[in-house]
Order: C-alpha cells, then structure tokens, then sequence
C-alpha cells in the first residue's frame, strides 16, 4: 500500500510537471499566433526541430539558425523571438553534449548546466516557447527551466543561503519592474515621433551642420534605447512573477552613463551577454569567427566592427588613466571625464548601423560625420602603440 501510494504521488508529480511543460508551449505558440501569426510558428518549428533531431541522432552537434525589418520601421516581427529562440536551442544543444564529456574537463558553468538525460520531446517544447521569455529572453539554460517546473525555483536557492525568514515576494519587484516599463514606453512615445530614422536618408540631412548631424545620431539612438529598455522592463517583470528568479536585464543608468565601453556589455542585455562570455558559440575555447557573422544585415556586421574599435579605444584611455599618479587625483578625473565623454560619442554613432542595417545608409550616416567615431577609437588605438601607459597593478586589471 505505501508503495503504491508513493507511486501514485510520483506520477500526479510528474503529471504536474508535464502540465507545466504543456502550459509554457502552448502560450508561447499562442502568443507567437495572436502576435506575428500562424507562420511564425512555422518558423519556429523549424530550429527547434532541427535541435532536437541533432540532439536525438548525433548528440556532439551544433545548430545555427539565423534571422533578423520591421523593427527599422518601429514595429516588431517575429525575427526577435527567433534569435532568442536560436540561442535557446543552441544552449540545450551544447549542454547536451556537455553530458557526453567527463566532468573534471568542464568549466563550472558547463558542470552546473550539462544534461545527462535528454529532455523530453515536451520538455524541449516548453523551454523554448516558454511564454515568460519568448518575445525578447533573457536566454537561461533549460537546466534552469527544468528546475523552476519541478519548483526548484528562486525560492529554494534563497532559503539554502538563509537559514531566517521567509523567500522574498516577488510582487514588489514586479511593480517596480512594470513601473521602470511604462516609464521607458513613455519615454520612447515623446521622443520618436520628431527623430524619424527616415531623416537620415532625407536631403534635408545633408544640408545640416556637423554639429546637428552629430546630436541627431546621439539623439536617434537614445530614443531607439527606450524601446529595447521596455521590452525587456518586461521580460525581466514576466521572469520574477512567474518564479523563474530575479533575473535582472538590463541596468538603464549603468548603461546610460557607463564609464567606459567595456563595461556597456555587463548593463545591456545582461543575460545574452553572459551567455556569450561563456563561449557557447563553440566547442571547448574555440571562439566566433567572421564566417559565424555571415548572414547578418550589413549594419549588424559594421555594428561589430565598431564595438570592437569602441572598446579597445576606451582601453587605452582606460590605461593612460591607471599610468597617472595618485597625487595628480585632477587629471585622472579628466582622463575618467574624457572616457565617459569617447563612450557615449562612439556608442551612438556606432549604433546607427544597427537602426539602418543597410550598407549604403549606414556609411552615408557615417560620412556625413566625417567618420568622426571610427577614426577616434582608431587614432587612439594607434596612439596606444605610440605612448604605451605603464603596465597597470593587478587591482587596476581586475578592475577592468
């Protein structure tokens, strides 16, 4: 009798668990239909099919699927929902495979995530649908997504470092979350309508000073941001009421008023980010080439040539800054001011590569500045060569 009382409750367990699984892909795909349409879940399918197959037939595999208009004409397709998608498919795809291998060859990141088991044909669906993070991420692994629909949650990895009080209520960060949403709604509402990014290719344009081209590009890409800023408001809100934890996505003022580029990676998007800090382009320590950017627009590509130059300008200031003597406090607040100032210069006119995304506009834009923010970073860089600061402490670099 008890042990068929504790098979009973094993499988309504496991019922419950298929539910949630069931819930997650079914809401997903509804929203995706009520959103974008009955074929955008035929796009969908088609890499989470592809996944799952790989992981079913070849378990050592990779799968790469990519996509990315509307959002250039202020709207949304179902493009975004893809990529998170893909990378969601690739991260179960590799944490498979990570189950192949022993676990003193695996980093902590790959030991905390690896799947022995492959997930289930419904579990699979669940994690990548899951209507919580469909639309815009954050990316988290299926690990996670498997823990959180057995009631694994935030909850309990609260109490395992606490040992008084109860778990903390997510209401309260869902408001303040939905507030910051609405705030960044509002904001992008009474800005864009007088920074259309068709001005760029209007005639008028050209007619304009360097210095009004210049505060139209820093212009058109903070208004863009309110946009990015909202959707993922949501996000994190869908995340934290929903149990899957405080997931926090991206940290507005810390990207508003970064000090340096390097630190613009760790405030936006922070969960993609940390992703793709853990190298899960490929196998081992092999890293993204050029070849893996292939079949992205034109400006996506400029973008990341620009961030490149973006960050390794900013170093070297970075570093001129660390070489001053601490006695000489007025000069490195200058070099500091000087940084923030190169960052917020370079970033928005790196970024209208990823508004236009068209090779021709994008250029025009930048011409139109005279290059200003690719001969920087590249002057700098040159400059870096020429007057090398003097090697840094180890708590300057580990502050970097």
């Amino acid at each position: 009798m008890v042990f068929r009382a504790s098979r009973d409750a094993t499988q309504n367990t496991r019922l419950n668990f298929e539910a949630k699984h069931l819930y997650s892909a079914f809401t997903g795909a509804l929203l995706s239909y009520l959103s974008f349409g009955f074929s955008s879940n035929l796009h969908f399918l088609v890499p989470m099919l592809l996944g799952y197959v790989a992981m079913v037939l070849y378990r050592p595999n990779h799968v790469y699927y990519m996509s990315g208009d509307a959002w250039k004409q202020g709207g949304i397709d179902a493009t975004g929902a893809l990529m998170v998608l893909t990378l969601k498919v690739i991260s179960c795809a590799m944490n498979y495979n990570d189950g192949l291998l022993k676990e003193e060859d695996l980093r902590e990141a790959q030991k905390k995530n690896r799947l022995i088991k492959l997930p289930s044909l419904i579990e699979y669906f669940g994690y990548c649908l899951c209507c919580g993070s469909h639309f815009a991420g954050p990316v988290y692994e299926m690990k996670n997504y498997l823990d959180w629909t057995e009631g694994k949650g935030y909850q309990d990895a609260t109490l395992a470092h606490s040992d008084k009080g109860p778990s903390p209520s997510p209401y309260v960060a869902t408001l303040r979350v939905l507030v910051q949403a609405a705030f960044c709604m509002a904001m992008f509402l009474y800005l864009s309508p007088s920074r259309p990014l068709s001005w760029f290719t209007d005639p008028a344009y050209q007619e304009w000073g360097f210095w009004r081209k210049l505060s139209y590009q820093y212009m058109s890409g903070f208004t863009m941001r309110w946009k990015y800023y909202f959707i993922w408001s949501i996000s994190e809100a869908a995340m934290v009421i929903s149990g899957l934890g405080f997931t926090k996505v991206v940290d507005i003022l810390g990207f508003e008023l970064a000090k340096s580029s390097v630190l613009l990676p760790l405030v936006l998007n922070i969960q993609v980010s940390t992703w793709l800090l853990l190298l899960k382009y490929a196998v081992g320590e092999k890293k993204p080439g050029f070849f893996q950017l292939l079949g992205l627009y034109p400006g996506y590509i400029i973008l990341f040539v620009q961030s490149a130059l973006m960050i390794a300008g900013s170093r070297v200031i970075y570093q001129w800054e660390k070489a001053i003597p601490t006695n000489m406090a007025l000069v490195k607040k200058a070099f500091a001011v000087m940084n923030f100032a190169y960052t917020v210069l370079v970033l928005n006119y790196s970024c209208v590569g990823f508004m236009l995304l068209s090779k021709h506009e994008t250029l025009a834009s930048y011409g139109s500045v005279y290059y200003i923010g690719t001969m920087i970073p590249i002057a700098l860089i040159i400059l870096g060569y020429i007057i090398p600061a003097k090697p840094a402490s180890f708590k300057a670099r580990k502050e970097q």
